[in-house]
């Protein structure tokens, strides 16, 4: 016959992988505090307003990159916030 302590030790490792995977999926999808979007906010419809203005046209696919593009100097398209 087996040894209860040897059966509670083996049931105690998949009980407490499951305990430890609920309290880790509870602290981080914190699904009783989330704000539902879609039921708790009302967003009222406008119009669209502004002008579109056709700059320039590529066609085919030879360029692979686009012109004056500043994807490499990140440090001329983001500005500190001063204010």
């Amino acid at each position: 016959m087996s040894d209860d302590g040897s059966l509670l030790l083996l049931a105690s490792g998949p009980v407490g992988a499951t305990a430890l995977y609920w309290m880790l999926y509870r602290y981080y999808r914190n699904t009783d505090k989330s704000h539902a979007f879609e039921h708790e906010t009302r967003v009222e419809a406008q119009p669209i307003t502004g002008t579109d203005h056709k700059v320039d046209t590529v066609t085919g696919t030879w360029e692979t990159r686009i012109r004056g593009d500043n994807v490499h100097d990140y440090r001329a398209r983001v500005e500190r916030d001063t204010g």
